[in-house]
């Protein structure tokens, strides 16, 4: 009988804190949330909070680090799909169409606005960003079968609108009017662009 993997009890309790670092950013900004608030929501002292991350900068690449953990899962599935343009057709819409990104746009907005003061965390963010399109030109390159160096020189732009797009969707308002429509006009503009990079294929 397989038994289920079991995640260490530092991890799990880094996580947590990284949870609660995302709600103090979110609801106070990241110039806005102390570390005293981030401790204090995450049930702890400063003095034991330290412990774990010396300073506001530190839980930012963390947090970027968790999520290209996250995002590393998401595309082992996709480039083991048998159609794998359409497995990330599927996770992008997970992200955008069924709202799952909604909780995480106030969070982004404040990481590319402190990207763009701190020179750490704006290296943090480009290395998320450049691996994003590493996986997503390797997904290109099997749909069409191309090697992967040659379809980051042909689709590395694509690519970058992408995320551009997921982001840009993310960071709206959940109380924007007509949401829904506009996540909808995101979702054909994302359609146009996987469709021409796999009629691509069929052209040789």
């Amino acid at each position: 009988m397989n038994q289920v993997p079991t995640i260490p009890v530092a991890d799990l309790r880094t996580a947590e804190i990284l949870d609660s670092a995302r709600r103090a950013f979110a609801e106070k900004g990241f110039d806005g949330a102390s570390m005293q608030d981030i401790a204090r929501k995450a049930g702890m002292s400063v003095g034991n909070f330290y412990r774990y991350f010396p300073s506001k900068d530190a839980i930012v690449e963390a947090l970027i680090a968790f999520d290209i953990a996250e995002m590393e899962q998401d595309f082992r599935a996709i480039l083991v799909d048998p159609n794998p343009i359409a497995a990330l057709r599927r996770t992008i819409e997970l992200r955008i169409a069924d709202g799952k990104c909604d909780g995480e746009g106030q969070l982004w907005a404040e990481i590319t606005a402190a990207a763009l003061r701190k020179p750490e965390i704006g290296a943090a963010a480009c290395k998320m960003e450049d691996n994003v399109v590493n996986h997503l030109t390797a997904v290109f390159g099997i749909a069409t079968g191309v090697p992967h160096d040659t379809a980051m020189d042909r689709w590395r732009p694509q690519a970058q609108f992408l995320i551009m797009l997921v982001k840009a969707c993310a960071m709206q308002s959940p109380n924007q009017p007509n949401g829904t429509d506009l996540k909808q006009l995101v979702m054909r503009t994302i359609d146009r662009t996987l469709e021409e990079i796999s009629q691509s294929a069929a052209k040789g």
